[in-house]
């Protein structure tokens, strides 16, 4: 890891984009679809985990929470947003900043937690 500061995010995601990202060598997110004009890494694992097992495992029937490092000086400029209870934190990452976001993170993209339905 870098010797900037990084500061630790997650991102509950299903197979589709779990094999996007180890295609991505688990150093890069895939692209927003169009109808995706947002990306949502959220900023506590309680929070992924709910997400991976309440709508992810549901829907497809496998939920998966990713866990990575993001030098924190490009984090500064997104505001942390509460969508609901107060560990329901994520950040608003405009689609078009998803490759300046992707270069940021330092190290790998890791698998923390699994969620069958």
């Amino acid at each position: 890891m870098s010797d900037d500061p990084t500061t630790t995010l997650w991102r509950p995601v299903g197979q589709a984009e779990l094999d996007l990202i180890a295609q991505a060598g688990y150093r890069r997110f895939p692209p927003r679809l169009p109808e995706q004009p947002i990306f949502y890494p959220v900023c506590n694992e309680r929070y992924a985990c709910e997400i991976a097992e309440k709508w992810n495992a549901q829907d497809d029937g496998v939920g998966f929470v990713t866990r990575f490092h993001v030098r924190s000086a490009f984090l500064a400029s997104f505001e942390r947003q509460i969508v609901g209870a107060r560990h329901h934190e994520e950040l608003w990452v405009p689609a078009e900043d998803l490759e300046a976001f992707n270069d940021a993170i330092v190290g790998e993209i890791s698998v923390v937690r699994e969620f069958r339905r």
